[in-house]
């Protein structure tokens, strides 16, 4: 058996070394404009060497002085021009860092205004319940009850589970269980914890006076034939009821003015708030993009903090102050770094997109990211993520970057589509329709196709379903 050998080998490699600098400019990047309000007050509160600015100048980035030569050689880097953002940033970012590390003594989120349950219907009908005198033995069904509503506002369970759920030496019967889901019925939004769509609407018109107009109609309608009044059998309705069309159309209005999933009226979704990251105009004939500064605190370096900074003293006051004030020069350099991408991707995107701004959604012309990033020399993940929660105000509206984003059908000369504008003439399309015929799937496709867009129906089909419009079935309507 020979012996193990030892030997030295000498290998050369790239290795891509995150510094927590480079960290710092991704993170912001991909900032929303709100979250970064946040970052950069986190960052006044933890800097003393930043503070906000009182005069109208942008953000402060380079505040150049002697104290620059007392900055150890080590830390003295400089953002490169070409950010490596292709990376996944869980796999180099912890979640926190000086500036966005989590305060133990205040757990509140000062720009807490994201989208998240809040479990608004259910704690409605609780603070009702609270106020409705219950016994305490109703107080519990009550509660019981509530929690089965589901969030559409309809019973979730059987009044017979309901039993299962309560007390068993409590001996409750369903008559009492109805009783309680009555009163409940009556509750804001009135006919939440209905069965079915038919037992809400019926409670909703319950509510209504004893002498509004064909208020009986309404209710024969819905508790005998609203499988009609659903698949648009007009005539069957007319015979049923023994009443004219225009008697019908005033019936229908009675019903369409209830709600048949009365929990959507509890918006159970904190409001997300929607800051411009930028302004759209028409300048002189040509359109012009503007950063939105008015939307950040202005910051700046304290001049008076830096120049505390002594040269060569290795004392550890004065290294807390050089830390600090290299950490502000590179959180405003970044944010420098972040307002001229954000700048550079939405003149890009403008650019490209001149005849939506023009002529509206069916100019708009098929985009996507690789080409915006090809034109502003940046990688295609850096666009994603430039692109993502950051907003344009335009004279068509307040847009997300990602919006102008689409892919493209071909056309019959060869050319391109944008989905968006497909879309939208599929929308035009159908609200000139005649309500009582209304277009179907297959003859909105031989349209387009007329037109030179090749799309097949089930195309058609697709994008009528995303932007929630109902089948040519649903759709028809008394002439």
């Amino acid at each position: 058996m020979s012996g193990l050998k030892q030997s030295l080998q000498l290998r050369l490699g790239q290795q891509l070394a995150m510094t927590p600098q480079l960290q710092q400019a991704i993170r912001l990047l991909q900032l929303s404009t709100l979250d970064l309000r946040q970052e950069i007050q986190q960052a006044l509160d933890s800097n003393l060497m930043l503070e906000a600015a009182d005069d109208n100048n942008s953000v402060e980035v380079d505040t150049a002085s002697d104290s620059d030569s007392e900055l150890e050689a080590g830390n003295r880097e400089d953002i490169p021009e070409e950010l490596p953002l292709d990376s996944n940033w869980d796999d180099i970012y912890d979640g926190s860092t000086s500036y966005s590390a989590p305060d133990p003594d205040n757990q509140f989120d000062l720009l807490d205004n994201q989208a998240s349950a809040s479990g608004g219907l259910h704690e409605h009908l609780l603070w009702q319940a609270e106020l409705s005198h219950f016994s305490a033995r109703d107080f519990v069904i009550a509660e019981t009850l509530i929690d089965a509503i589901r969030d559409d506002g309809y019973l979730g369970q059987t009044l017979e589970e309901i039993q299962s759920a309560l007390p068993p030496e409590w001996d409750v019967e369903l008559d009492e269980i109805q009783a309680v889901l009555s009163r409940i019925q009556r509750f804001d939004p009135v006919g939440v914890g209905a069965r079915d769509p038919r037992e809400a609407l019926l409670i909703q018109l319950d509510q209504l006076d004893v002498d509004s107009p064909w208020k009986a109609k309404a209710r024969e309608l819905i508790d005998q034939h609203l499988e009609l009044l659903v698949t648009r059998q007009y005539k069957q309705l007319l015979r049923r009821l023994a009443i004219s069309e225009d008697q019908l159309q005033e019936v229908m209005a009675l019903i369409q003015t209830l709600n048949p999933h009365p929990g959507s009226a509890i918006d159970s979704q904190r409001t997300e708030y929607v800051v411009p990251d930028v302004f759209v105009r028409r300048v002189n004939g040509e359109w012009r993009v503007e950063l939105n500064r008015e939307s950040l605190p202005k910051i700046r370096i304290n001049s008076y903090y830096a120049s505390l900074v002594k040269r060569a003293d290795n004392s550890s006051d004065n290294t807390t102050l050089r830390s600090h004030l290299q950490e502000a020069r590179w959180f405003l350099k970044s944010l420098q770094s972040r307002h001229e991408t954000l700048l550079k991707v939405a003149r890009a995107i403008v650019g490209r997109q001149q005849d939506f701004f023009e002529y509206g959604e069916e100019a708009m012309k098929p985009l996507v990211l690789r080409e915006v990033a090809e034109e502003v020399d940046m990688h295609e993940s850096t666009i994603s993520r430039i692109t993502t929660q950051k907003y344009m105000h335009t004279p068509r509206g307040t847009l997300e970057f990602k919006y102008f984003f689409s892919s493209h059908v071909m056309t019959v000369d060869g050319e391109e589509c944008s989905a968006t504008a497909i879309r939208a003439r599929i929308r035009r399309l159908i609200a000139a329709e005649d309500p009582a015929k209304p277009l179907s799937d297959s003859k909105i496709a031989d349209i387009l196709r007329a037109e030179g867009i090749n799309v097949a129906r089930r195309t058609v089909a697709k994008y009528r379903e995303a932007m929630n419009i109902a089948s040519s079935t649903e759709r028809k309507r008394l002439a």
